[in-house]
């Protein structure tokens, strides 16, 4: 059974007025790609994982679907549900430390993710957490720099700096792993 099968069942499990589910339907579902996105993004165990996430976040939004005010931006609102979510995650296994045997490979720099150029993907990689997050909702997800700021929290000022950044040093990155035209002469 896929998540979205899953999803579906759960809407005929929980209760809730049935032209409420058929807006939840309508105004979340949509979103479950990006939300799978985002969630592989920032949860770098795995997919079965960031599926769970996805799962959670939309669970907890047919819960509270209610405070949703219609009209405003459903997937802003998941996207800060699926952010509060996984922050309570790590605050949980930062009590049970883990040490991994080996650094995984972040799936920022996987090729469906960024772009099929490895110097790209290897640019975006070295960026710090911070400049990676904004660029991610920023350019990939597509949100408004008053929309990531409300997500993670932050001034508008500061998404836009480091969205600034981050494209500064992809730049620099970019052109000092390219020959300049007189160079290839």
């Amino acid at each position: 059974m896929t998540g979205l099968q899953q999803i579906r069942l759960l809407t005929f499990e929980l209760p809730m007025a049935i032209d409420r589910a058929a807006e939840f339907e309508k105004e979340a579902l949509p979103h479950v790609a990006s939300l799978l996105r985002y969630a592989m993004h920032i949860d770098r165990r795995g997919k079965a994982e960031a599926e769970d996430l996805v799962q959670e976040t939309l669970l907890a939004a047919w819960r509270n679907f209610g405070q949703f005010e219609a009209g405003t931006n459903c997937k802003a609102w998941l996207f800060r549900i699926l952010i509060n979510l996984r922050y309570k995650q790590l605050r949980r296994t930062s009590r049970k430390a883990e040490v991994p045997l080996a650094e995984e490979e972040p799936n920022l720099s996987r090729p469906e993710n960024i772009s099929r150029n490895a110097e790209m993907r290897a640019a975006f990689a070295r960026l710090s957490p911070e400049h990676r997050e904004v660029m991610q909702l920023g350019v990939v997800e597509g949100f408004e720099i008053r929309e990531i700021g409300e997500m993670l929290r932050i001034p508008p000022g500061t998404v836009m700096s480091r969205l600034s950044r981050a494209r500064g040093q992809l730049r620099t990155a970019l052109q000092a792993v390219r020959p300049s035209p007189k160079e290839t002469l």
